[in-house]
């Protein structure tokens, strides 16, 4: 599941495949940009911005991608077959003479001016992994609506840009808290510790084959809650529950965590 680290992992591997050369392979095919063709300019780097992805090329282009929830960047060496999913699933190719990377899936993938980027991206708030990541004005962000429940805060990117489910349920969980706790019933000091330790994760875990919140070594626990439905806590033992938030699966502790909760009965572990 995209997040801003894996994010933050593919803007790397594309970077270090692409950047610096000249494309002698460009294929966009979205209706849209079919025609575009960006052969003979140089990848000028790849930037990740919360959860999405800029490709800038020579000429004052930027190539702008969105993972959501399927999406994939897959690089190969040139003349190796790719192996990311069907070829009717490849939304974008870029290549050079020595690395080709194949955009699948990809629900996002328009060509605009980089001079223009602002309109695709301006609205994020403070980018965790991103140079100019501001820890108080995520903070402030945050509880700008006091009624809002947590989950729903954390998951919206013009707050905070990079946090998605797997997080949203494990800092409500670090934090001791349900996702459906109002915003503004958090305790005093509570929303920039969350903020630093989301800061704290994403930064850990961008450098990580395999994500881990927790700090134990049993095996199969690098997370807290997140896919651990009808399993016992780690910390309390009680089962750890799943529902719905808006259109998302949360999961939390009705042991470690205060606040309300959907009143659901706990389901059989998630295989």
């Amino acid at each position: 599941m995209p997040e801003g680290d894996t994010i933050w992992q593919a803007a790397h591997r594309l970077h270090t495949a692409l950047a610096g050369r000249v494309l002698t392979r460009s294929d966009l095919r979205v209706p849209r940009f079919a025609t575009a063709d960006l052969t003979g300019r140089t990848l000028l780097d790849v930037t990740p911005r919360g959860k999405h992805l800029l490709a800038r090329v020579e000429g004052g282009l930027t190539l702008h991608s969105h993972l959501r929830m399927d999406g994939a960047w897959r690089v190969y060496a040139t003349g190796e077959r790719p192996r990311g999913g069907p070829d009717h699933q490849i939304r974008a190719i870029l290549g050079n003479d020595e690395s080709t990377a194949y955009g699948y899936r990809l629900p996002v993938l328009e060509l605009i001016r980089t001079a223009d980027e602002s309109d695709a991206v301006g609205h994020l708030g403070p980018d965790l992994l991103g140079p100019d990541w501001d820890a108080e004005e995520a903070a402030r962000r945050l509880t700008t609506d006091l009624a809002r429940p947590l989950g729903e805060a954390l998951l919206d990117q013009r707050n905070l840009a990079g946090i998605g489910n797997v997080y949203k349920s494990e800092l409500a969980f670090l934090a001791g808290v349900t996702p459906w706790l109002p915003v503004g019933d958090l305790d005093p000091g509570v929303p920039a510790r969350l903020v630093a330790t989301a800061h704290r994760l994403l930064d850990a875990n961008k450098d990580r084959p395999d994500r881990r919140t927790t700090t134990t070594r049993r095996p199969g626990t690098p997370l807290h809650v997140y896919g651990r439905a009808g399993h016992p806590c780690l910390r309390c033992g009680a089962p750890i529950r799943k529902a719905e938030l808006g259109d998302r699966i949360t999961y939390w502790c009705p042991g470690c965590q205060r606040g309300p909760d959907d009143k659901t009965t706990p389901p059989p572990p998630d295989n």
